[in-house]
């Protein structure tokens, strides 16, 4: 497999709407019902510059900016196929992460597969893209990931020592225009904008983070990601001092996609990876 990215010289920057949370006093709840995600509190849109990052992959970093972009070929024929996902995709994901990080220890515990088209979404029976912009973790929330997963004993030997959560984010048909995903550089996300949010379902309340705007904040997508190239995304790190903090991240409409486009279809998996 190759784990690189080529730079490319004709990218250039988009103006796009990010939704951001306004911290009014209200928290956030966020509810996850049979028709989606409905977000509570207030949330408004800005208008911002979004530099393509394909033009300065070789320079971006999961331990700086919270993010890379790779080439990442797949053997997986069918996403939407759970089982081919466990048995293919879910190795050769741990293979990329433990080569790409140096984590001795890789564990693949959820993923997720988004669609814009309403009809396939309902016929396929996976999510929407989100809109608006969050982080998929907490300072609590992480470590309560682990200990909800992995037996207590092995939970709490492995959280002695430093770990983070990645999103490994990709096409599964054909280049995204219509819908892609926007993060944040890290180093640019001042204290206090990433507000605990609550995250309910009919099993449990787990616990994620929206992000409030800030003018300093430097954006990046990615142009037309196709099905061999990756975006991993840092939503979790025990040791932010050294290794840096999460990225936050959200789906947008791009205006300027031709009206041919195909309609997104992604799918993010989430890793613990341990060190």
């Amino acid at each position: 497999m190759t784990y690189s990215a080529k730079a490319t010289t004709n990218s250039k920057p988009i103006v796009a709407n990010l939704t951001f949370f306004v911290d009014n006093g209200i928290p956030p709840i966020n509810y996850v019902t049979d028709k989606g995600l409905e977000r509570g509190g207030e949330y408004r849109e800005h208008a911002l510059k979004l530099i393509d990052g394909r033009s300065l992959s070789y320079n971006l970093s999961l331990n700086k900016e919270g993010f890379e972009f790779i080439n990442h070929n797949t053997s997986v024929d069918n996403f939407y196929d759970n089982d081919e996902i466990e048995q293919v995709y879910n190795s050769e994901i741990v293979d990329l992460i433990k080569k790409r990080t140096g984590a001795h220890d890789v564990v693949v515990f959820d993923h997720t597969v988004r669609v814009e088209n309403e009809n396939l979404r309902d016929e396929k029976g996976v999510r929407e893209p989100v809109l608006f912009v969050h982080n998929d973790y907490t300072h609590e929330s992480g470590p309560q990931r682990v200990r909800d997963l992995i037996p207590k004993d092995r939970a709490e030997s492995l959280l002695a020592n430093r770990f983070n959560i990645i999103n490994i984010w990709r096409s599964i048909a054909g280049p995204v225009v219509t819908t892609p995903l926007a993060v944040c550089d890290a180093t640019t996300i001042s204290q206090g904008q990433l507000i605990t949010a609550e995250r309910r379902t009919k099993d449990r309340i787990g616990h994620t983070q929206a992000m409030t705007y800030n003018d300093d904040n430097k954006w990046y997508y990615f142009s037309e990601m196709k099905r061999n190239e990756a975006l991993l995304i840092k939503t979790y790190e025990s040791d932010e001092a050294i290794y840096g903090g999460p990225s936050g991240h959200s789906a947008f409409k791009n205006s300027s996609a031709p009206s041919d486009s195909l309609p997104r279809q992604s799918i993010e998996t989430r890793v613990f990876a341990f060190y």
